[in-house]
């Protein structure tokens, strides 16, 4: 499982340079607070699912001086440049993803993380038909859980 709470709590030489490799991948300047999210977010080569108060949080330990409105426009930069996905839940609250195969996610309704959910017991058959004049572009899975 794949959670904010693993979230690296330094960057290092190491970590800094697995980031400024991501980011050359997608053509991305590499501006010192897209470094350090990016050596946060994937620089142990783990992937792993976050919001942007949880990686705002994970920088503000890890010593880096990056307000929460730069970790949101960086997370929105990084989608755009195909780097993460966005999943978003009840229609309000976004996770951003590293991994960016299709997969399903479960959803921890008490904890309120996600995870990635086994995608080769995934089966769907059939689609609805798109409306007229729109096209299906994707399908998201979540699958809502509770511990009992």
């Amino acid at each position: 499982m794949y959670s904010m709470s693993k979230i690296a709590q330094v960057t290092t030489e190491e970590t800094l340079r697995c980031g400024a490799q991501w980011l050359a991948s997608a053509n991305l300047r590499p501006t010192r607070q897209r470094l350090a999210l990016a050596a946060l977010l994937i620089g142990d080569g783990e992937h792993r699912h976050v919001t942007a108060e949880g990686l705002h949080a994970g920088a503000q330990g890890a010593g880096e001086a990056v307000s929460l409105a730069t970790v949101y426009n960086t997370l929105r930069a990084f989608c755009e440049a195909g780097l993460m996905q966005e999943v978003t839940v009840d229609g309000s609250k976004s996770y951003f993803d590293t991994r960016m195969d299709d997969h399903p996610h479960f959803f921890w309704e008490d904890s309120h993380t996600l995870t990635d959910a086994p995608a080769h017991q995934l089966e769907i058959t059939r689609l609805p038909s798109a409306p007229e004049g729109a096209e299906i572009t994707s399908v998201d899975v979540v699958i809502r859980l509770r511990r009992r």
